[in-house]
C-alpha cells in the first residue's frame, strides 16, 4: 500500500517548472521507484533509477552536442526551468565553461533574440519574473499578487535585479529582451555566492524601445511604443519600486542596465531609502578596484606617480573611477583633489575638460579637467598628452585601444610595467584582446577584461598566461549574501570598499607568483564567502546591519577606526559558508530538502525495481 501522502504533495500540485511535483522535477531520472508510486507516478516515467552522477554525465553529454553557444543557452534554461538542482549542479562543477553560456558573452545573443527564442527557454506558463510594461504600472500591485500566488509560502523573494533594458551589455536598447539579464545575473548570484534560486525574482520594466529593429519585428513580444520622457520614466519606475519595497521590504534591489542618467537617477533616488545596489555603477568600479589594487602592487612605481586614462565616460566608467579616487585616498593618503587630479577621460568627442566648449553630462563634471593646456580630439592626441600608466576602457568601442596604442603604452612605461584594462563587454565590443596587450608590451601587461580572453602562450618560453577577467561575478554576488544575511538599512560606498579589498586579498600564493590579478573562477564559492563575511562586517562596524545574529558575531572581531579594510574573522566566514545554498548531490539530500516529503519511503538500493 502506498503511504499517504498530505494534499500539499498531490499530483495535482504543480510546480513553478510546471511540472507535477518539485520533488519529482527536481529528482528526475533519480526519484526511487517507492517515491514514485507514492507520486502517482508508476508507469509514467521509464523505470531505471539512476544516480547524481550519471544523470549530471547525460547533461554534459546534451549539452556538448549543442553546435553553438546560443543552442546551448537554450538548453540550459530549459533545464533550469525543470530540474534546478541538476542545473546548478552542472553549473558548479563545471563553471569556466558554462559561466560565459549563461551570462557574458552568450547571454548578449540571448537577449537580441529573447522573443524569437522564449518560448523555448521554458514549459509553457512556468513563471520566471515579472514583466511589468508601462500601461499596466497603475496595477503594478495586482502583479505582484499573482507572483504571491505562482510561489510557494515560505519562497518570499530575498533579491531583485530590474532592469528596463535600456543599455544591455554593449548593445544597447534591447527593450522587454533584456529580461535575460535579470535571469543571468539571478543565476550567478545562485552558483556563486549560493542565493536560494526560489527566493530571486527576476524583473523587466517593459517601458517600450526606440530601437526600430524590435519595433519592426514581427516576433517581438515588448510593447511596440517608443520609451518615455523623463518625467513619466521616473514617475513609473518610482511606482513600481515602491510597489515592491512594500511588498518585500528586505528584499535587496539590484538595478541592471538602466541607461547611463537613469542608471545615477534611480540610485541617487533610492540608495538611502532602500536596500539597493547598481551593478554598472558600483558593481563594475569594486571589481576594477579589486584587480587594480593588485596591478598597482605589481606595477614597479609608487602609486602616487599612477596616471590613469579612462575612454568611455558612461556610468560604469564614472562609478569605476570614482571608487579607484576612494582607493588613493584611504589606503595612500592621497588628499581627494590631488587623486582626482591623477585621472583623465576621453569620450566620443575627445579629453572630457571643463572648457571644451559642450555643455557636459551631470555625472562627467566631476572628472573634468580644469589644468588643460590644449583640446584634444582623439584618444591617439590625449595618449600622448597625458603619457598614461594605466588605460582603462569602458567605450564599447571594438578595437580602440590599436595595436599603435598599445605600442605607445609600452614605450611610455619602460620603467613599469603597464596597466591596460579593455573592460567593455561582450568581446565584440572589447577596446582589445589579451593576446594583443600581450605582444605589444613585450608580455610585461598587467591584464584585466570584461570579457572572457583564452589564455596565450609566449612563443620563445611556452609559458602560458592567464588572462584576468574583471568580471563583476567576483563581486556583486557577495554583497547581495552579505546584505540578505545581514540586512542593512541601506549599502554604503565603504562597504563596497570593503569587498574589493577583501577581493584583492582573497588571492592565494600561486596566484600572486604567476602575476595575475584575481583569484581562479574555480575558488569562486569560497571568494564569494569571504567577500560576504568582509561586507558583513564593515555594514555591522558601521551600524548599519539589522540583523542582530550577524551584529554580535561581528563585535567580537572589530577593530579600531572606520576605515574599510576587507578582514574578517575565520568564524564569521565559517557562518556566512552555512547559510550558501548549495544543490542536492542526492536524492536523501533533495529530499530533505522538501520536508513535507520526509514520510516517503528512503531507497538505498537499486533493488525495489
Amino acid at each position: 500500500m502506498s503511504p499517504v501522502m498530505d494534499s500539499g504533495t498531490s499530483s495535482a500540485r504543480r510546480s513553478r517548472s510546471g511540472s507535477p511535483d518539485p520533488l519529482a522535477s527536481n529528482a528526475g531520472t533519480t526519484l526511487p521507484y517507492a517515491t514514485r508510486s507514492a507520486l502517482h507516478l508508476k508507469g509514467l516515467v521509464p523505470s531505471g533509477v539512476e544516480n547524481f552522477v550519471v544523470q549530471e554525465q547525460r547533461a554534459l553529454e546534451q549539452l556538448n552536442l549543442k553546435s553553438t553557444s546560443l543552442e546551448k543557452y537554450i538548453f540550459l534554461s530549459w533545464l533550469r526551468s525543470t530540474n534546478s538542482h541538476l542545473f546548478y549542479r552542472l553549473v558548479l562543477h563545471n563553471l569556466r565553461e558554462i559561466a560565459p553560456i549563461i551570462y557574458t558573452p552568450t547571454v548578449g545573443q540571448a537577449c537580441e533574440e529573447y522573443s524569437h527564442i522564449y518560448p523555448f527557454l521554458a514549459p509553457p506558463n512556468a513563471v520566471d519574473g515579472l514583466y511589468v510594461p508601462i500601461n499596466e504600472v497603475e496595477n503594478i500591485e495586482e502583479i505582484i499578487q499573482n507572483y504571491k500566488e505562482s510561489i510557494k509560502e515560505n519562497d518570499t523573494p530575498e533579491i531583485t535585479v530590474i532592469t528596463d533594458g535600456s543599455r544591455i551589455l554593449g548593445l544597447g536598447d534591447l527593450g522587454m529582451n533584456g529580461m535575460g539579464i535579470p535571469v543571468g545575473k539571478l543565476q550567478l548570484y545562485v552558483a556563486a555566492a549560493g542565493l536560494n534560486p526560489d527566493r530571486c525574482l527576476p524583473i523587466v520594466l517593459d517601458f517600450g524601445t526606440n530601437n526600430r529593429k524590435f519595433l519592426d519585428d514581427p516576433l517581438y513580444l515588448g510593447l511596440r511604443q517608443h520609451r518615455p520622457d523623463d518625467a513619466e520614466f521616473y514617475t513609473c519606475a518610482n511606482r513600481v519600486i515602491s510597489a515592491l519595497h512594500t511588498a518585500f521590504p528586505d528584499m535587496f534591489i539590484q538595478f541592471e542596465d538602466f541607461s547611463t542618467d537613469h542608471a545615477f537617477g534611480l540610485l541617487d533616488q533610492w540608495r538611502n531609502n532602500a536596500l539597493c545596489f547598481n551593478d554598472d555603477i558600483q558593481g563594475t568600479g569594486c571589481v576594477i578596484l579589486g584587480g587594480f589594487i593588485s596591478a598597482v602592487e605589481q606595477a614597479r612605481i609608487h602609486p602616487r606617480d599612477q596616471r590613469i586614462l579612462f575612454v568611455g565616460a558612461g556610468s560604469a566608467g564614472v562609478g569605476v573611477a570614482k571608487q579607484l579616487v576612494d582607493y588613493f585616498v584611504i589606503e595612500h593618503g592621497i588628499p581627494e583633489d590631488q587623486a582626482k587630479a591623477m585621472f583623465w577621460f576621453v569620450d566620443s568627442r575627445g579629453m572630457i575638460t571643463a572648457n571644451r566648449g559642450d555643455k557636459l553630462a551631470a555625472h562627467k563634471v566631476y572628472f573634468a579637467r580644469h589644468d588643460n593646456t590644449a583640446q584634444c580630439s582623439t584618444l591617439e592626441e590625449t595618449l600622448e598628452y597625458v603619457k598614461p600608466t594605466a588605460l582603462i576602457g569602458l567605450s564599447t568601442i571594438y578595437k580602440a585601444f590599436t595595436e599603435n596604442i598599445l605600442c605607445r603604452m609600452n614605450q611610455l612605461n619602460q620603467q613599469a610595467r603597464p596597466i591596460i584594462f579593455p573592460l567593455s563587454n561582450p568581446q565584440s565590443k572589447a577596446e582589445c584582446t589579451f593576446e594583443e596587450a600581450m605582444r605589444c608590451t613585450n608580455n610585461r601587461v598587467l591584464f584585466a577584461s570584461g570579457t572572457a580572453f583564452p589564455s596565450y602562450t609566449i612563443p620563445e618560453t611556452n609559458q602560458v598566461c592567464v588572462p584576468g577577467q574583471g568580471n563583476n561575478m567576483y563581486v556583486f554576488p557577495a554583497i547581495g549574501l552579505g546584505a540578505v544575511l545581514c540586512k542593512p538599512s541601506r549599502i554604503t560606498d565603504t562597504m563596497i570598499y570593503a569587498v574589493a579589498k577583501a577581493l584583492a586579498n582573497s588571492l592565494n600564493e600561486e596566484e600572486k607568483a604567476l602575476g595575475e590579478l584575481y583569484p581562479r573562477i574555480e575558488r569562486i564559492r569560497c571568494v564569494e564567502a569571504e567577500l560576504a563575511a568582509a561586507f558583513i562586517r564593515q555594514a555591522v562596524r558601521e551600524g548599519l546591519a539589522k540583523d542582530e545574529k550577524w551584529v554580535e558575531l561581528a563585535k567580537n572581531g572589530l577593530a579600531e577606526g572606520m576605515n574599510p579594510d576587507g578582514l574578517f574573522t575565520q568564524h564569521m566566514l565559517d557562518e556566512v559558508k552555512k547559510f550558501m545554498w548549495l544543490p542536492a548531490e542526492t536524492f536523501e539530500q533533495l529530499r530533505d530538502a522538501h520536508p513535507h516529503y520526509h514520510h516517503h519511503p528512503v531507497v538505498h538500493s537499486d533493488s525495489d525495481h
